[in-house]
């Protein structure tokens, strides 16, 4: 027997009427570029499992990394189960799964050419600029076992690039960076050339507007309209009363311009099963504005009476799975970045924020850390000293715009678009 099937066999002989092994390893090979030169390349390999069992219907959950000694963590699990009160174990039945590895590996020495060819292409257009970078290759394995004969695992190997690029002029500092995350294949050309074209936009320095004016967020920045949108979808939340959209379904609570999915398939954060081994698969939450479903694990799904739809993560080794997204996708529009500009005769572009996301309420007032003035549909210079507020569910409302230049922000795949009035302060 190999190690996670020990743990089932020890805990059902001491009495666990149900158990569950997770187990996740994963290697790193990150390559660091700092003031445009090789600082240092780096492997970082981890190996943890977790047990978790139920006694008496008490939930015990203990977790040991590197080597483990089976018994010493099954006593544990015991011991911390006797301090909790019954619960219905979760767990999913017998599926035998070992899906493919979808990512193709990158030699260290192909890293670090990349990141020499993107820190190149950018000083050979601005010889000041200072160029840090970092370029990985990272593999994880996880796997699930039960003690109703689940036993599933997927490994993945994903690829990312990311340069931030500083250029002082006197007392102004300029701050610009962009990256990908891909599978199989990184291109540090794209990379540079968008930090790049980030730069040329930013030569000149000019006055925001001020007032209610429409803002561009681009891809990047997009994502902070969708944390709270994704908080608000979440089943948990919606069971507690939190959400504000707890009882909105079926009903239109953004623009019909929008529709949002869950794509697990797709992309280089595609996820075969949650951390309970329930299968994903895509959904739609809301559809050309309209609310259409939360999502939830197998505890949030049983309470909400529409069981789980697959979201069921742990955020670390030490944690019960909870509900959170994989793959949250906003369909794209049709124009392009270009054509997106054109549409305002004078308005802000939204770049990079400083600050916190908004929160539930969805009340937001941001920092503008890279930002540009759009007069009669041209880019004319970059914004300094700018801040907009606003509200993310009103500001849902007033998208009159979408991009077809869909990025992925993590496991959040986004387009730009276009909010009309939002309130923007600075010195204008």
């Amino acid at each position: 027997m190999d190690i996670a099937e020990q743990l089932l066999d020890l805990a059902s002989k001491a009495g666990a009427e149900a158990a569950e092994v997770y187990q996740a390893k994963s290697l790193s090979r990150p390559v660091f570029f700092e003031a445009n030169r090789l600082k240092q390349l780096e492997t970082a390999q981890s190996e943890g499992i977790a047990l978790r069992l139920w006694k008496d219907g008490k939930p015990g959950l203990a977790v040991a990394y590197g080597a483990v000694e089976p018994q010493i963590l099954v006593a544990k699990s015991l011991e911390l189960s006797q301090l909790n009160e019954p619960e219905t174990p979760e767990l999913n039945g017998a599926d035998r799964n070992i899906y493919p590895n979808l990512g193709d590996t990158i030699p260290m020495e192909e890293l670090v050419e990349m990141g020499k060819v993107a820190i190149d292409l950018v000083r050979s257009e601005f010889p000041d600029a200072i160029c840090s970078s970092q370029w990985d290759c990272d593999i994880e394995t996880t796997r699930l076992v039960n003690s109703l004969g689940l036993n599933c695992s997927y490994t993945d190997t994903t690829l990312s690039g990311f340069l931030a690029v500083e250029w002082i002029r006197g007392d102004d500092f300029l701050s610009v960076g962009d990256g990908q995350t891909q599978r199989g294949h990184l291109d540090p050309h794209k990379i540079a050339q968008s930090v790049l074209k980030r730069l040329y936009w930013a030569k000149k320095n000019v006055n925001p507007p001020i007032g209610k004016v429409p803002v561009l967020f681009t891809a990047k920045a997009a994502d902070m309209l969708w944390e709270t949108v994704q908080a608000a979808l979440n089943g948990k939340l919606v069971v507690e009363g939190a959400s504000p959209w707890s009882d909105r379904l079926g009903q239109k609570v953004v623009s019909p311009l929008l529709t949002l999915t869950q794509a697990p398939d797709r992309g280089p954060f595609s996820c075969p099963f949650d951390d309970e081994g329930s299968p994903t698969r895509t959904l739609t939450f809301i559809q050309e504005g309209k609310l259409k479903l939360f999502y939830a694990d197998r505890t949030i799904g049983r309470q909400l009476g529409s069981g789980s739809t697959g979201n069921g993560f742990r955020s670390g080794l030490g944690s019960y799975p909870t509900p959170d997204l994989v793959n949250f996708t906003i369909a794209p529009g049709t124009l392009s970045f270009d054509e997106l500009v054109k549409h305002l005769d004078s308005g802000i572009i939204i770049d990079q924020i400083l600050g916190s996301n908004a929160g539930m309420s969805g009340d937001f007032s941001i920092n503008v850390e890279l930002g540009y003035r759009v007069k009669k549909g041209e880019i004319v210079g970059r914004v300094k000293d700018t801040m907009v507020s606003g509200n993310v569910y009103t500001a849902l409302k007033q998208v009159v715009a979408l991009g077809a230049d869909v990025d992925w922000n993590g496991p959040c795949h986004t387009p730009s678009l276009i909010v009309q009035g939002l309130s923007v302060t600075g010195r204008g």
